[in-house]
């Protein structure tokens, strides 16, 4: 039984950063339960509103439904007490289910959806399989709406009439003119929240559209760098928002759009650079070579400075 109410949960969450730590990895690719442990009591030191273990950061895709359950327990042993713990689910609508359940076994707070594995989905399809997902478990469930997995308003809406514990959608596409009639239909209903990768770029005209919180991959390596930019994305300090995106933010993206698959390989490069290494991505994707390294530690000491 979850700890807090959908409510609660949904409360908790829209009110402050989210954390999406990286999965720790030995050199052999196998899952590295020791360092990850640790690396979520470091985390936990700082005032996330909820932690995301196994999620898009923490190469979801590139673990087993067993590894999945393992991320979990750990971090659902290792987190503060009193912060949400969301598990994964994804795949195909069975698996998800299975997923669902065992996150809820293990102690977790609510589960995200991610989008289901390869083929496109029509919108009863994708209605169909959110609802076996929320059958499945009595925890919260929040749909991550990115690649194969475009949900319109109506659907929306519709889970939310169906589902009395579908809390949450995770916008990963950023369609401006969808967001606006999503909170304009459902307002404060539903928990929103900001998935696009390295969401510090979008965070400031994401709260005008009811978000207000993010999935933070950078909070991993910068984590003081990521809650003083999200005050300022909530005070709606704009001067500091684009001064932290010019001196930091933009540059750090340069170096991510250097090849495909970065937005997780440069997170595990900055936790090397600072010290805390989290071993290497698995294949498909690929570790960020010897000068990007270099470039990206160059980054993050002069931002520490």
């Amino acid at each position: 039984m979850t700890r807090f109410t959908h409510d609660e949960l949904k409360s908790a969450l829209g009110a402050g950063l989210l954390s999406f730590p990286v999965t720790h990895l030995t050199a052999g690719l196998g899952f590295d339960e020791g360092p990850y442990r640790e690396h979520i009591g470091w985390l936990g030191q700082r005032p996330a509103a909820g932690l995301f273990a196994a999620g898009g950061t923490g190469e979801f895709f590139s673990l087993t439904p067993a590894e999945v359950g393992q991320v979990v327990r750990a971090a659902v042993g290792e987190a503060p007490e009193g912060m949400p713990i969301i598990a994964p689910a994804g795949y195909g609508t069975a698996l998800a289910a299975e997923m669902a359940r065992d996150a809820e076994a293990a102690g977790a707070d609510a589960v995200l959806l991610l989008p289901p594995y390869l083929t496109e989905a029509s919108q009863d399809g994708l209605r169909a399989h959110v609802r076996a997902v929320c059958a499945a478990t009595s925890l919260g469930v929040i749909v991550y709406h990115r690649a194969n997995a475009v949900y319109t308003v109506d659907t929306v809406a519709r889970l939310a009439e169906e589902c009395p514990n579908f809390i949450g959608f995770k916008d990963g596409i950023g369609d401006i003119e969808l967001m606006s009639r999503l909170y304009a239909t459902l307002g404060e209903s539903l928990l929103y929240v900001g998935g696009l990768p390295t969401a510090e770029t979008y965070a400031l005209p994401y709260l005008e559209l009811g978000v207000t919180t993010y999935s933070s991959a950078m909070f991993n390596f910068a984590p003081d760098f990521a809650i003083g930019f999200y005050q300022a994305v909530r005070a709606q300090d704009r001067a500091a928002v684009y001064g932290k995106l010019a001196d930091f933010v933009l540059p750090y993206l340069d170096i991510r759009n250097r090849n495909t698959g970065y937005a997780v390989s440069i997170v595990k490069a900055g936790m090397t650079a600072i010290g805390r290494p989290a071993g290497p991505v698995r294949p498909p994707l690929t570790d960020l070579n010897a000068a990007e390294l270099a470039d990206l530690t160059a980054l993050i000491e002069k931002a520490a400075r």
